[in-house]
């Protein structure tokens, strides 16, 4: 089950969740919850023949930042659930579900995100699995360092600290817990016992993101990621404030293409001379070949960005931050280039922008790595191989005999 929906796959969280389901359900009787926003062109309704069965719940929840949304968080300010959680735990959905679990049985329950834990029927007798794509409490606590207007601060200290009792809750809870970095493992072990937790890596299409022949555009730099999502947001804001100047005392030609979907008002004040925002794209990869340099400028996040592996499955030299990286099997100067302040970001772009040769080698080796060892195939045996033991195990534990 899962909120927030699982198409069109075009974020993170979907992504992964997307092909994992698909690969599974190769093997699997695969049933299919989800609840997220109502839109137009809503797509679940063609998950049918993928699946065993799919449930879609469309909901009505307020745009992202609008006016709505603040009346809908201050009808919800006294609720013990985070409001990311409570806009999604709707009569409708807990309905849904109970009348899905009272007319079907099923030998696992898999919470996908924590978000969903509010829903799950944690009564039921099968295992339950919660797969953590993120560490939610430390990304609100991220936002919270970064914040600066108060108002925001005071909603970002308040997501923090309900999320943070309200995902230890279902931790603890969960039969299992599956992260995506060994980064998000050890924190989540001191709180539930750490053998009760597996990494699941992080994947990529590698036959979909693949090198391309595309001319690359001297001195262009490029940046993907849904452009609703706030660490995307606050990093490329970031990036064209506070390092793109830097780059551009070295070179000044340097430019920068921004590609995802829904820029906020504060993504489209980039746009200039030197910076383009494209919106929703149908195909990204175009964009990411015509780059000499791929960016991630993240500040702010937790789990995995699967950007990062996409642009590498391209043979693509990349320049991130510790935390754009974080969680991934990389290696600084042997897969891509880490920095974290303005200074040394800028420095190494540069430095591959003026040798093309030094981000050919690095691309060459990130595709080697995604290829070899991060396919959605691979990634997906090793989350089966969790779940049928874990169904194993439930059948092999005897029942409880009354002394009476």
């Amino acid at each position: 089950m899962k909120a927030g929906g699982l198409v069109p796959p075009d974020v993170g969280g979907k992504i992964r969740s997307y092909h994992i389901l698909r690969e599974l359900a190769k093997q699997h009787a695969v049933t299919v919850f989800t609840f997220y926003a109502e839109h137009p062109n809503d797509c679940h309704g063609e998950l049918g023949p993928y699946f065993h069965r799919v449930v879609n719940v469309p909901l009505q929840i307020p745009i992202p930042r609008s006016r709505g949304e603040l009346f809908h968080f201050a009808r919800h300010l006294f609720s013990p659930l985070p409001y990311t959680v409570a806009k999604h735990a709707q009569p409708q959905v807990r309905n849904a579900m109970h009348s899905l679990v009272a007319n079907e049985t099923f030998d696992m329950v898999v919470c996908d995100f924590a978000v969903a834990g509010a829903i799950v029927p944690w009564g039921q007798p099968c295992p339950k699995v919660l797969f953590t794509h993120n560490v939610e409490a430390l990304l609100w606590k991220r936002h919270l360092d970064v914040a600066h207007n108060p108002i925001w601060k005071a909603v970002c200290w308040r997501e923090y600290k309900t999320m943070a009792r309200y995902e230890k809750r279902w931790l603890r809870a969960a039969d299992h817990v599956l992260t995506v970095s060994e980064t998000d493992r050890e924190y989540f072990s001191a709180l539930i016992p750490k053998e009760k937790i597996t990494v699941i890596p992080t994947g990529a299409d590698t036959d979909y993101f693949r090198p391309q022949s595309a001319e690359v555009v001297a001195n262009s730099l490029v940046f993907t990621g849904a452009m609703d999502w706030l660490p995307n947001e606050d990093g490329i804001s970031y990036f064209v404030d506070e390092i793109l100047p830097l780059v551009q005392r070295e070179i000044p030609d340097a430019k920068l293409v921004i590609v995802g979907r829904n820029p906020s008002a504060r993504v489209q004040a980039l746009a200039g001379s030197s910076v383009r925002v494209t919106g929703r794209v149908a195909d990204v990869r175009p964009y990411i070949a015509e780059g000499a340099v791929y960016v991630v400028p993240l500040r702010i996040g937790s789990g995995t960005r699967l950007k990062i592996f996409e642009a590498m499955a391209m043979a693509k030299p990349v320049v991130s931050t510790t935390i754009g990286a974080e969680g991934l099997p990389v290696r600084d100067g042997e897969h891509l280039l880490l920095a974290d302040s303005a200074a040394e970001f800028a420095k190494r772009v540069v430095e591959l922008l003026r040798n093309p040769a030094h981000g050919d080698a690095l691309g060459l080796a990130a595709r080697q790595l995604v290829e070899q060892s991060y396919s959605w195939g691979a990634v997906t045996k090793v989350f089966s191989a969790v779940l049928e033991r874990l169904v194993v195990q439930q059948q092999k534990i005897p029942p409880l005999i009354n002394a009476d």
